[in-house]
C-alpha cells in the first residue's frame, strides 16, 4: 500500500523534524537487514546523516505504525463483513492516529460475549430506548407498557432493558471515550490505601498508605512502587476521575453529547440517571483501566530509558586497557578468591587467600599476592565491590605499602553480574576445570581491563543498574538493552583476533552462530591478517560482510586501513585521497588537514563519508571511551560509623535515577545525592550532570546508621542547616538509599509542600526511600 507506507514515513519525519526521504531511505535500508549501527556509520549520504538515537526512535516507531496499519485493516475488515461500514465510519478510522482511538472506534462493532443490551435488543426493546432518548416527554411507566412480553414481565424490566441499550451505547461511543479519557488524564488521581491487618507487613510502604496524587505528577518511580505495593497486596489503589465530591463534568459531558437535559420532562429523571449509571458503572471502570495502562506504560518507558541510558554508560565506562591485572573477589569465611589475567586477559594464575575472620592470615594473603604479582608483572589489583571489599581493599593498601616497588595501582570496581557469569555455560566453555567462585575474580579483573569486552557476556537485565526492573516488560527491556550493547558495541569497535564469541555477537552483522564459526576459523587457523579473510569463515556471506566489515579491527595486520574503522568497500577511496596527497595518511595530522573533503565526493561516497574518511585516518582505531582514572577512597572510612556530616570525600557514581545519583564512597553502602544537591542550577534530569562511573567529590551532609543511609551533596559550599537555592524548590521528591549487596535505588514517597533545608532534603529523600524495593 504505497499510500499508507508514505503517510507512515511522513509521520516519522514529521516526529524526528527530518525530510520523509531521509526516513524511506532508512526503512529500505533496515527492511534490507541492515541494522542500525551500519546505518548509522556507513550509509549516511542515503539517511542524510541521522544518527543511531534517530534511527532507534525511527525503527521503534515504524513497528508501531506497520501494527496500527495491520490493526486498521483487520477492524475496517471485521466492520464490513457486518455490513455496518459506512463512509463517515471508514473515515474516522482511517484517521485514527494510535491504538487508543482506534480501538475507541472499534468498540461498538467488536464481537463481544452476550451482553445484557444484546439480550434487551433481541427482547424487541430497543425503540423504547430511542424513543425516550429522542422524546424526554414522554413517560417511561406509560411507554414501557407497549413492549411487555413473555420475556419482558413488567414495566420495571422493560426500563432496565432500555437502559442496558443506553448505557452500552454511551459507553462505546468513541468520540467521547477518547474526550473523557484526556480529561481523567488532566484532572484525576490515584489515591492508595493500606489493606486492613498489612500494616506491619508491607511496613516498607508506609508512605503510601494513605496517599493521592495527580496521575499527571506522579513519576515513574513512584508509579512502580504503587503498583508493587498492590501486586504485594499491601495497598489498595483507586484510580479518581476528581471531582469527586462535588457532581461531575463528566457525566455532564456525557448528557451534552446525547441530549439528555433534566428540564422536568417526564423522562428526563430517567435519562440522568441513565447517564450516571453509564458513568460511575461502565465507562469510569473503562477508563480506569485505560488510564493504569497509561501510567504502567509511562513508568515503563522511563524506568527502561534510566535502565538503558546507566547500561550505556557502565558499558561505554573507561577501559585501564592491556595491563596485567589482578582480581580479588572478597569473602571473609569463604577467603577472597585472586585471579591473574595477563594484558590480553587470559588467567596465568589463580589462589584463594583468607586474610579476614576468622581464619586471620594476613601476612600470608599479602605475601602471597605480592608474588603472584611480582611473577606475572601485574599492574593493577581489581577489588570486587561486595561484601568484605573495605576489608579487602585495605589488605591491597597493605600490599601496595610493603611493597612499592612493585608500582600497584588498586581500584574498587562493580561485581554486579559476576556471579550470573560464573555459573554461565559460556563461562563454563570459556573456563573449562574451574571452581565457579574463581571465575568471578577473573571477570572481576577483567572488567577492569575492558568493561565492554567482559560485560557483554552477562544478560545486561543482571548488571543491576536499573529502577523496579522485575516490573517491567520482559520484552521491552530486553529489546531496549539490547540495541544499547550493539550500539556501544559498534560504537567501540572489536578486535578480530580477541573478541570472544558473545562480543562478536553484538556486532552488526553477526549472529550467535556466525561468532561461533568466525572463534573456530581463528583458533584453526590462526589470527586473521586481513578482513577479506572473514570471507573465508563458513556462512559468513557478503550481506554479513557488509554489516560487520567496517567494526571489526585488525591491528597490526596486512593492510592498515584493517586496523581502522574505515569500511573496506571505501578503500578505494583512500587509495585515490593518496596519490592525490602523494604522501603516506594514517596520522599525518598535517597532510590531512590541508585536504579538502568535497575534492573526493563521487556518485558513491558523499561529503559525509569523506569526511568521516579522513577524521579516523588521523586518529585510525581511536576509541572514544574516556581516559581511565580512579577514586581513591579516605584512608579510615571504611564503614557508615567512619562517616560524619562535613566529610567531603571522593567516590564512585554506581548508578544514576529519576530523583539523583547514587555514589560508592566505600562503606558498602552507596549514598544519595538528590537531584536537588546535584548542583547549584535547575536540573531537569541527573544524567545532565553525572553519569555511572564518573569519579567525584561529594560532601556528607547526613547519615542514619539505623536505615543505613547517606545523604551526599555534589555542592560542596553545603553545611548542614543551610536551606537549598530557590530553584531548585520544584525539585522536590524522589529518593533511594543505598543497599548492601547488590546496591539498589528505592521508591520516593509522597511530596511534602514544605521545602526542608539542604540535609533536610537528603533525610526526605532517605527517609522515602526503601518503600517497595529497587533493582535486585
Amino acid at each position: 500500500m504505497p499510500g499508507v507506507t508514505t503517510a507512515i514515513h511522513q509521520r516519522i519525519a514529521d516526529e524526528l523534524g527530518v525530510r520523509a526521504g531521509q526516513v524511506g531511505a532508512a526503512v529500505d535500508l533496515l527492511d534490507g537487514g541492515s541494522t542500525v549501527p551500519f546505518i548509522a556509520r556507513y550509509r549516511k549520504e542515503a539517511t542524510g546523516a541521522l544518527d543511531d538515537t534517530q534511527l532507534r526512535t525511527l525503527e521503534e516507531r515504524l513497528g508501531y505504525l506497520r501494527e496500527l496499519e495491520e490493526r486498521r485493516a483487520a477492524v475496517l475488515d471485521s466492520i464490513r463483513s457486518q455490513g455496518k461500514l459506512d463512509d463517515a465510519l471508514e473515515a474516522s478510522i482511517l484517521a485514527a492516529d494510535s491504538k487508543a482511538r482506534l480501538e475507541d472506534l472499534y468498540l461498538p462493532y467488536k464481537p463481544k460475549r452476550r451482553t445484557k443490551a444484546q439480550i434487551a435488543r433481541e427482547q424487541g426493546l430497543e425503540p423504547l430506548a430511542d424513543g425516550l432518548l429522542n422524546d424526554p416527554t414522554t413517560d417511561p411507566q406509560e411507554a414501557a407498557q407497549a413492549y411487555l412480553t413473555e420475556e419482558v414481565a413488567d414495566a420495571a424490566a422493560a426500563l432496565q432493558g432500555a437502559r442496558a441499550i443506553l448505557v452500552e451505547r454511551f459507553g462505546e461511543d468513541g468520540d467521547l471515550i477518547g474526550e473523557l479519557r484526556e480529561r481523567m488524564w488532566g484532572m484525576g488521581q490515584v489515591a492508595a490505601k493500606v489493606r486492613e491487618g498489612k500494616e506491619e507487613e508491607g511496613a516498607k510502604f508506609a508512605d503510601y498508605f494513605d496517599f493521592s496524587e495527580p496521575f499527571t505528577k506522579l513519576p515513574s518511580h513512584r508509579i512502580l512502587a504503587l503498583l508493587r505495593g498492590e501486586k504485594e497486596e499491601v495497598l489498595d489503589l483507586q484510580f479518581d476521575a476528581g471531582d469527586a465530591e462535588e457532581p461531575t463534568g463528566y457525566e455532564a459531558r456525557i448528557a451534552s453529547r446525547f441530549g439528555v437535559d433534566d428540564r422536568g420532562r417526564p423522562a428526563d429523571r430517567w435519562l440522568s440517571d441513565t447517564v450516571r449509571w453509564a458513568w460511575r458503572t461502565r465507562i469510569l471502570v473503562h477508563l480506569g483501566i485505560d488510564l493504569r495502562s497509561r501510567l504502567r506504560q509511562f513508568a515503563e518507558d522511563e524506568a527502561v530509558r534510566v535502565f538503558a541510558s546507566n547500561l550505556r554508560d557502565l558499558l561505554l565506562a573507561a577501559p585501564a586497557g592491556t595491563r596485567a591485572t589482578m582480581g580479588l573477589d572478597p569473602g571473609f569465611r569463604t577467603g577472597v578468591k585472586v585471579a591473574v589475567v595477563d594484558a590480553t586477559g587470559k588467567v596465568v594464575a589463580t589462589d584463594t587467600i583468607f586474610p579476614h575472620v576468622p581464619a586471620n592470615r594476613w601476612d600470608e594473603s599479602i605475601a602471597k599476592i605480592a608474588a603472584l604479582a611480582k611473577k606475572h608483572d601485574v599492574e593493577l589489583i581489581a577489588i570486587g565491590n561486595g561484601t568484605a571489599s573495605r576489608e579487602t581493599d585495605k589488605l591491597a593498601a597493605d600490599v601496595l605499602k610493603r611493597h612499592a616497588d612493585l608500582k600497584l595501582t588498586k581500584v574498587v570496581v562493580s561485581e554486579a553480574g559476576a556471579s550470573v557469569y560464573s555459573a554461565s555455560a559460556f563461562a563454563s566453555a570459556e573456563l573449562p576445570g574451574m571452581d565457579v567462585s574463581l571465575r568471578g575474580a577473573v571477570s572481576i579483573a577483567r572488567r577492569l581491563q575492558d568493561p565492554l569486552a567482559e560485560l557483554v557476556k552477562i544478560d545486561p537485565k543482571s548488571i543491576g543498574v536499573g529502577q523496579y526492573q522485575h516490573d517491567l516488560s520482559e520484552s521491552k527491556l530486553s529489546r531496549s538493552l539490547d540495541a544499547v550493547v550493539e550500539d556501544c558495541v559498534n560504537a567501540v569497535g572489536v578486535d578480530l583476533n580477541t573478541a570472544s564469541a558473545p562480543l562478536l555477537t553484538r556486532v552488526s552483522g553477526i549472529t550467535a552462530g556466525l561468532a561461533e564459526n568466525i572463534v573456530q576459523h581463528r583458533d584453526s587457523n590462526g589470527p586473521f591478517r586481513s578482513r577479506t579473510a572473514l570471507k573465508d569463515v563458513p556462512r559468513l556471506g557478503p550481506k554479513a560482510f557488509e554489516q560487520c566489515a567496517g567494526f571489526l579491527r585488525i591491528p597490526n595486520g596486512d593492510d592498515p586501513l584493517d586496523g581502522s574503522s574505515v569500511h573496506p568497500e571505501a578503500y578505494p577511496v583512500v587509495r585515490r585521497i593518496q596519490q592525490h596527497a602523494k604522501a603516506e595518511l594514517i596520522g599525518n595530522t598535517a597532510v590531512l588537514k590541508s585536504l579538502r573533503p568535497a575534492d573526493f565526493v563521487d556518485e558513491k561516497f558523499g561529503l559525509p563519508t569523506i569526511t568521516d574518511i579522513l577524521r579516523e585516518l588521523e586518529k585510525p582505531g581511536r576509541d572514544p571511551r574516556p581516559a581511565f582514572k580512579t577514586a581513591t577512597f579516605a584512608d579510615g572510612v571504611e564503614k557508615l560509623g567512619d562517616l560524619q556530616p562535613g566529610m567531603v570525600l571522593e567516590g564512585v557514581v554506581t548508578n544514576v535515577a529519576a530523583f539523583g545519583a547514587f555514589v560508592d564512597i566505600g562503606v558498602h553502602q552507596d549514598g544519595l545525592v538528590h537531584i536537588s544537591a546535584l548542583s547549584d542550577n535547575y536540573v531537569k534530569d541527573p544524567r545532565d550532570v553525572v553519569k555511572s562511573g564518573d569519579v567525584v567529590r561529594v560532601k556528607v551532609l547526613e547519615v542514619d546508621i539505623p536505615r543505613k543511609r547517606i545523604g551526599l551533596t555534589l555542592r560542596l559550599q553545603d553545611e548542614p542547616g543551610r536551606k537549598a537555592p530557590q530553584e531548585n524548590r520544584q525539585q522536590r521528591g524522589g529518593g533511594g538509599g543505598g543497599g548492601g549487596r547488590p546496591r539498589q535505588q528505592q521508591p520516593q514517597r509522597q511530596q511534602r509542600q514544605e521545602r526542608p533545608p539542604a540535609n533536610g532534603a537528603m533525610a526526605e529523600a532517605l527517609r522515602r526511600a526503601g518503600l517497595g524495593g529497587g533493582s535486585k
